[in-house]
């Protein structure tokens, strides 16, 4: 059965000589990866982490690896792809989605919401530099465990007041909070060990520390 499907990517992983497997978050499938044939002529910036792309997708019933081709981006995002900021922080928010959605699972909303947060990450021409905390603290909520105060209290340390703080404010106040950049990396280890309690999974991101060299 071939359908068509937005796909948003989360990684890939080589496969063979000649295949990868496409690792994806997307409204129709969840968290599902896909095989697509590649060569030496492929674009493989086609599949940079969150680009969004429509696709044909095979469904296999005889196994969990579906195949996808034909693939179209469905925004160019250039205002990620033109800033390394952006584009290091997009690592962070597919590392983390990669590590913490199980695979073949679909939590009901969570493309769409990721889909907004990659536009409005795209649209921010400056005051960028706590998006990927809004976004940890978005994505517990997407997931069904609301973060409050109480609940992230026991994984805040010092950092409790500056998490209520970015919990209450408006989005484009708690953009503009003003945080060190070992604030930052404290909360941002702080919501993930909430993640990580909530989940019952290990989130070990690499990724942080690349953020934490780009931002301070």
């Amino acid at each position: 059965m071939r359908s068509k499907a937005e796909l948003i990517v989360l990684n890939h992983t080589k496969f063979g000589e000649n295949s990868i497997v496409l690792h994806t978050l997307s409204q129709e499938y969840g968290r599902r990866g896909f095989l697509v044939k590649v060569s030496p002529r492929t674009a493989m910036a086609m599949f940079l982490p969150l680009n969004i792309l429509e696709a044909e997708v095979t469904e296999n019933p005889k196994s969990d690896l579906w195949f996808a081709r034909n693939f179209v981006s469905v925004s160019p995002l250039n205002g990620i792809r033109s800033d390394m900021r952006k584009n290091t922080m997009t690592l962070f928010m597919s590392e983390v989605l990669y590590r913490v959605v199980k695979d073949q699972t679909n939590e009901d909303g969570l493309a769409s919401w990721l889909k907004g947060q990659i536009m409005t990450l795209d649209a921010l021409e400056s005051d960028f530099v706590n998006f990927h905390l809004m976004f940890l603290l978005g994505l517990c909520a997407a997931l069904g465990f609301d973060p409050d105060p109480a609940g992230l209290a026991p994984f805040a340390d010092k950092r409790l007041v500056q998490l209520e703080a970015l919990l209450k404010l408006p989005f484009p106040e708690a953009l503009l909070l003003p945080l060190s950049g070992i604030d930052r990396n404290a909360i941002a280890e702080s919501v993930l060990k909430y993640i990580e309690y909530h989940t019952e999974s290990a989130v070990n991101v690499r990724s942080l520390a690349v953020l934490r060299e780009i931002y301070g």
